[in-house]
């Protein structure tokens, strides 16, 4: 594996949580042009330039939506 410190995993998990759904979503934008055979190509190209869109805006929301999500919920108390 990559040395890289532990302190910035949470942009790892942004790289790869953003470039995940950034592959889903182009490949479900793409289907259209599998018929014609272009749905690689097209894919690709979708794909990179929705994860290079995605990458700051994951990073940025990122540490809102962490906020937001604990604004909402509650810690669980055992039950006896």
């Amino acid at each position: 594996m990559l040395p890289i410190p532990k302190r910035y995993a949470y942009v790892i998990f942004g790289v790869v949580q953003s470039g995940l759904t950034c592959a889903v979503a182009a490949a479900i934008a793409s289907l259209s042009f599998a018929r014609s055979g272009a749905f690689l190509s097209h894919w690709i190209q979708s794909w990179s330039v929705a994860w290079a869109t995605m990458i700051p805006v994951v990073l940025l929301a990122s540490p809102v939506i962490r906020r937001v999500a604990d604004a909402l919920t509650r810690d669980e108390t055992p039950t006896r």
